[in-house]
This record gives C-alpha cells, structure tokens and sequence, in this order.
C-alpha cells in the first residue's frame, strides 16, 4: 500500500484487461489516476468506481490531438504526471503475409505504434520540466520471438515498440524520465477473443477459457493474469525502480526461456524407445 503516494498516472486502454486492472491498483497504492479508452459507459463506470482519484477521458490513442488533451488533462486536475503507461492495443491481422491488407496494417500500426510514439512525445516535456517520470509501454513476447502471435503484423508492431522504448530511454534518461516497456506472455484477457473474430462483448469473456488454455504454456502451471502486468507496472511506476531505464520486461512464466523440462524429457523417453526398439 502507498508506493504511489503524491504520483499522478495516466492509464491508456484502460477500460477492460490489463489497463483496467493497472487502474485498479494504481488507485489502492496511492496514484490520483486519468484513464482513457474508446468506451464511454465502462471508462466512466470505472472512474465512478474508482472515486475521486480517478478521471476518464474517452479517448481514440491514435489520434495526436485527442492523445495531447490527455496528458493536458492530467496536469491540470492534478498538477502534474508522473507515470504514462501506454497500454492500448488490439488485435491485428491475422494470416500469411501474402493476404495482408495494407487498410488494415495500417490501422494496427496506428493502434500499437503511433499511439505509443503520442504518448511518449506529449508527456516527455511536462516529465522534463518536473525533472522526473516514468513512461511504460506494453510489448509483448510476441515482439521479441517470432511464432508468438497469431499475427505476424502484431509481432511487428510490438517488436517496434519495445525498440522505440530503448531509443526514447537513450534521449529521456539525460533528464531523469525512465522509459521502459513490458512484455507479456499469454495473460488471460479478451484480446485472443478479439484476434479470432469475436465482438468485443463475447472476447471480455473468455478470459476463464484462456485461463484454462494456457496453464501449461509455460513452467508456471497458470496462465498469466492482468494482476502480473498490474504489479509490475506499480514497481516501474515508483521510485523503487528509478535507476531502470531502457528494459523490457518480459512477464511469461518462462514461456519464452527454452523448451518446457516435461515436454524435454517425453522427447528423451521417445529418444530412448526408438533406440530400444531399433537394437
């Protein structure tokens, strides 16, 4: 509790998943918050929820002016910002790279890329001029390995900005603003739905069947959970990680650090059998 005491954040996409949860926790340890979203009923439901420290701003992350209003926003019903954490997305295209339809690339880059390059360039002179700040941007695994996205445009896209993050914590850094990003596994949240066609209403919920799905993707025996990103989004929000800067986080259960124990020890009984059974 408290570890954000006197910091002001703002959450993008924070309307259901992981920036939902981030904003949830945010709040219990201290931070007078500004959320965004495209969705006004539940952004302005979840700051109703969330109380006095909380204000929601509905928000399209890819357009610059409506990306400028909300940093503003911040600065002039707190004071100041001291936290950014870039965390909307959405699913991308999936498919080969044969059937891509440059619309549609398009429109992801946008929502994965631009919006984070928004959000960076309008809160880096306010954080500048405090002398301070934390930007974080959420990556994914799926930009760091190919073969970790049913997409090939969402890898892409998440590949740029965990690279952008290190690029801007190169310039930032010289004035004490910290950027850095954070990229998930498989974390149970509506964007699997999403990616496979779903309304946004039915993709909300299937996290209890990602849950399912994935407790056996990696060496933790559960799927990730939006408490994981939330939490480690409070450590690099506070003064407690203030001489990171520049990292990407991966939060996978080591999904993404070699090939399961189990799964390596069937493929050596295997092994074993098919020599057995050529002697």
């Amino acid at each position: 509790m408290g570890r954000l005491d006197g910091k002001v954040a703002v959450i993008t996409g924070a309307t259901s998943g992981i920036g939902l949860r981030t904003a949830e926790v945010f709040v219990v340890e201290g931070a007078k918050i500004v959320i965004a979203g495209r969705r006004l009923p539940e952004g302005e439901a979840l700051a109703t929820r969330l109380g006095s420290n909380c204000i929601f701003r509905q928000t399209d992350v890819t357009v610059e002016a409506q990306m400028q209003a909300l940093i503003a926003l911040a600065v002039e019903k707190f004071g100041r910002v001291d936290c950014l954490f870039n965390n909307a997305g959405g699913p991308a295209q999936t498919g080969g790279i044969e059937g891509l339809e440059v619309e549609r690339f398009d429109a992801a880059m946008a929502t994965l890329v631009r919006s984070v390059m928004l959000g960076m360039k309008h809160a880096a002179p306010y954080m500048k001029k405090q002398g301070s700040g934390s930007i974080i941007n959420n990556g994914s695994i799926a930009g760091r390995l190919a073969g970790f996205s049913s997409s090939v445009v969402y890898g892409a896209a998440k590949a740029a900005v965990i690279h952008l993050t290190k690029c801007v914590a190169m310039e930032l850094g010289e004035s004490n603003v910290r950027v850095n990003s954070i990229s998930p596994g498989a974390i149970a949240t509506g964007i699997f739905g999403k990616a496979l066609g779903l309304s946004t209403d039915a993709a909300e919920k299937t996290p209890a069947v990602m849950r399912e799905v994935y407790k056996t993707a990696q060496p933790i025996p559960r799927a990730g959970l939006p408490d994981d990103i939330a939490h480690a989004a409070v450590f690099l929000a506070s003064d407690e990680s203030s001489f990171i800067n520049g990292h990407d986080l991966v939060i996978d259960g080591a999904m993404t650090s070699g090939r399961n124990w189990s799964q390596q020890q069937q493929g050596l009984s295997a092994l074993r059998k098919a020599f057995d059974d050529g002697a």
